[in-house]
């Protein structure tokens, strides 16, 4: 029988079933669009620091989207103060 010589095939479709599943786990918990888990490390410059001032805080945070433009504007007044 032809590949009889390697054994039985049958259970072929297992091994791709089993990468993606590897590569589903290993991908949980990252952020950004990786593949498998490994992402470029550029992505991290817009992360807040502990040595930023709270101006800088904010001015991530809108640039960023987490807040709108009111709730920018209202804390910049407060920080202004």
């Amino acid at each position: 029988m032809f590949g009889s010589e390697f054994g039985d095939f049958s259970f072929w479709w297992l091994f791709p079933i089993v990468m993606m599943t590897l590569c589903f786990f290993m991908m949980r918990g990252r952020k950004g669009g990786s593949i498998c888990g490994f992402s470029s490390h550029h992505k991290e410059r817009n992360f807040i620091n502990a040595s930023d001032s709270p101006m800088d805080i904010l001015e991530k945070r809108y640039t960023l989207g987490e807040i709108g433009e009111e709730e920018y504007k209202n804390k910049k007044g407060v920080l202004d103060r």
